[in-house]
């Protein structure tokens, strides 16, 4: 018999002791649980260097205490011990790291939003907390087979909140390619949260060449602050400068 290995994350330590009482009843279902966001991401990083991957994770959406879009999601490595890591950016970061895992959201309301945040994201599934075992366990299995689940009630509402997003990506995606390459790279320092001090250290630029850079920037993207340039540029998929790598080389290349 093939078993479904099935991590369970939920702030909640009652309903997540119950749930994966219920799960590891069924005879090819093995389940562990995790109380947090870093205590997931440990036990997916010791099953994994074990050999014993997790199959399916079910995630709760509102994961320590966060509100899922309120902040761009991104890629999650580490995080504190009291749980700190919203639902959605626990999905982006799994996903990254191990994109052979399928998760499932669990949520106590139906939301087009922040569903179609979690798809985005990578989920596999949105599912409501308190739907039958039946229904969770045909989920569990159906999105093992590349299937992506959702109430029917919020499929309209999720298809609109996934095409508006495609349409605002594209349109940062114009924005940014209207960008030099010099100014591309002051754009991914700022995503990677330097200041103009810092940028120049690293761009070996002066801080009023940086200064003017940063100008041109917010005036390309028609915007008027940093943290509405770096929310434009995680739209478009622009990630942060690698701050353990070489910075950029002396010279005009990019200028």
């Amino acid at each position: 018999m093939v078993r479904i290995r099935v991590l369970v994350v939920d702030d909640h330590r009652i309903f997540a002791e119950s749930l994966a009482a219920a799960l590891a009843a069924e005879p090819d279902v093995d389940v562990s649980a995790a109380g947090s966001g870093p205590a997931a991401l440990r036990c997916l990083e010791r099953a994994a260097s074990e050999g014993r991957r997790f199959d399916v994770l079910l995630v709760d959406a509102d994961l320590g205490g966060h509100v899922p879009g309120t902040r761009p999601a991104a890629p999650v490595r580490s995080g504190d011990e009291d749980g700190l890591v919203d639902g959605i950016s626990l999905v982006t970061g799994v996903r990254s790291g191990q994109p052979g895992v399928r998760i499932v959201v669990l949520a106590e309301k139906d939301d087009p939003r922040r569903a179609a945040l979690a798809l985005g994201a990578g989920a596999s599934g949105w599912v409501a907390k308190d739907c039958s075992l039946s229904r969770l366990l045909s989920v569990i299995r159906g999105v093992l087979r590349d299937e992506t689940h959702l109430p029917p009630a919020l499929l309209t509402g999720v298809l609109r909140e996934l095409t508006a997003a495609r349409k605002h990506r594209t349109e940062s995606e114009l924005l940014v390619e209207s960008l030099t390459p010099r100014e591309r790279e002051v754009l991914r320092c700022m995503v990677a949260g330097l200041g103009r001090k810092a940028v120049a250290e690293r761009l070996y630029l002066s801080p009023h060449t940086v200064r003017t850079h940063m100008q041109n920037v917010l005036g390309k993207l028609g915007v008027h602050s940093t943290l509405a340039a770096v929310a434009l540029a995680r739209r478009a998929g622009v990630g942060p400068a690698d701050l353990t790598g070489d910075v950029v080389e002396r010279g005009g290349q990019l200028a």
